[in-house]
């Protein structure tokens, strides 16, 4: 089929909204540039019926955070059955879910930490599991919600109950995993290399330090040994295949190699909508592996496709 025309899905209305903003316009600028016809749509509830009368041949979906990464735009372009980019229903309302996301992963022999699922109106007033631990929201993007706990912490935070909190209802309690950031990036049927984050001025990798200029460095290839980098790569290959992934996805990783090379290796999570903005992972890892942006873009857009 022609593959001509292609709208940029962006913006939608998550809390992730301006790095959507930010990857779509750097995706539909790149998309031009390949000489594609372009529409850029920032999304709303009309989205159906804005696509039904457009009829674009492909949608290179840039959202981020529910509704665009959570299996609910997925639905929309199947119903419709216009071909579209990253994974498909399932894997994406599962990867979106961390809890369930992390069973599946372990399930297939990916390594993931010690973790509970807790109500946050019900969250105990002692310390759920022996801190250092790490408390997120179950289905939220970009560090959103995350909250370290300290050794030194009498009690559990306050905030998870708290009318500032706006991250649903239910929470992951995780044991705290100390070591390198690590992430590797999965295209098609192959792992892409390894970046190292390593944060600057921040505690960790969290909002402002993935998007922020300059909040972190990024290390590629990762200063680690070939033994860890290529474990690393098949991990994260695992995962991609384990929970359905298809397109590009990107996973995380904590290597704790303070007693030894060896160490701890600890998956994290997959994000099926990885970041497109200047200050991305994904397409470091692309332009390292010999693609300008523009032909990765235009990989994601020939890999389109439904039942995903």
């Amino acid at each position: 089929m022609s593959r001509e025309h292609v709208a940029v899905l962006m913006g939608g209305f998550s809390s992730e909204r301006p790095v959507s903003l930010s990857s779509g316009k750097a995706c539909a600028d790149a998309l031009e540039g390949e000489g594609f016809k372009v529409t850029r749509i920032d999304v709303e509830r009309d989205i159906s019926e804005k696509l039904s009368a457009l009829k674009p041949d492909v949608v290179f979906n840039a959202l981020h955070g529910p509704f665009g990464e959570d299996g609910t735009i997925q639905g929309i372009l199947e119903y419709l059955q216009i071909p579209y980019t990253h994974s498909g229903v399932l894997a994406s309302a599962l990867a979106m879910d961390k809890a369930r996301a992390k069973r599946v992963a372990a399930a297939a022999g990916v390594p993931v930490a010690e973790s509970q699922v807790l109500n946050r109106f019900s969250f105990p007033s002692e310390h759920p599991m022996k801190a250092p631990y790490v408390v997120k929201p179950v289905r939220e993007g970009s560090s959103f919600g995350v909250v370290i706990v300290g050794e030194d912490q009498a009690h559990p935070p306050q905030v998870i109950g708290s009318a500032e909190w706006r991250y649903g209802e239910e929470v992951i309690v995780e044991r705290y995993i100390h070591g390198r950031e690590l992430t590797c990036g999965v295209m098609g049927d192959q792992p892409m290399d390894v970046i190292e984050v390593v944060p600057q001025g921040h505690n960790f990798y969290d909002y402002d330090s993935k998007y922020a200029s300059g909040g972190s460095k990024h290390v590629l290839p990762a200063k680690i040994s070939p033994k860890i980098y290529q474990k690393i790569q098949t991990l994260a290959l695992r995962a991609h295949q384990a929970i359905g992934c298809r397109g590009v996805s990107r996973s995380d990783f904590r290597y704790d190699d303070r007693f030894s090379e060896d160490g701890e290796i600890i998956w994290l999570e997959v994000n099926t909508q990885p970041g497109m903005t200047p200050t991305s992972l994904v397409p470091e890892m692309a332009g390292h592996a010999g693609y300008s942006f523009g032909a990765f873009l235009r990989w994601m857009v020939e890999d389109a496709s439904c039942l995903r």
